[in-house]
């Protein structure tokens, strides 16, 4: 009967345990693709879909279109961080939606610097080669932030 119910529990507790992979493994991503930004002055390379990335910006604007061969974004200086980053697992192991706050002071390169970027972040991202990529995003600037001054792939 100990058997039984021990087995039970470990079953029941399987999902959460796959779930929290997932969450960590996305959440991770975040955070260190802006340590590696912060360092670098540019995205890391390789994290868009092979599909591409469909996305709003906080510049406003249309919406974008981002590949893996337009989406190396190039900056004079970035000094960015996230909070509260929520991650809803969709598919476990392959889909999953990550919201979030974040803030920097940047200059993209060819573009005007931006000292108080502050935006509500939504990406979307697929495993794909055994990698997390993104598919879609949606930035939009909190009130009293502001957004980027990109305002087109190029």
């Amino acid at each position: 009967m100990h058997v039984s119910l021990l087995f039970a529990v470990l079953v029941a507790l399987v999902p959460v345990t796959a779930l929290a992979d997932t969450r960590t493994e996305i959440r991770n991503l975040i955070l260190e693709g802006l340590s590696y930004t912060n360092q670098h002055g540019t995205s890391v390379p390789g994290t868009i879909a092979d599909e591409g990335s469909v996305e709003f910006w906080s510049s406003g604007g249309l919406m974008q279109m981002v590949t893996n061969t337009n989406s190396d974004e190039q900056f004079e200086y970035f000094n960015g961080s996230a909070k509260h980053i929520e991650v809803i697992v969709l598919v476990e192991g392959k889909a999953a939606v990550a919201q979030y706050y974040q803030e920097a002071s940047m200059k993209p390169a060819g573009s005007a610097a931006v000292p108080n970027y502050r935006t509500r972040v939504t990406e979307a991202f697929v495993k794909s080669e055994g990698r997390w990529r993104r598919r879609a995003a949606h930035y939009s600037p909190l009130v009293g932030g502001s957004g980027t001054s990109q305002t087109q792939t190029q």
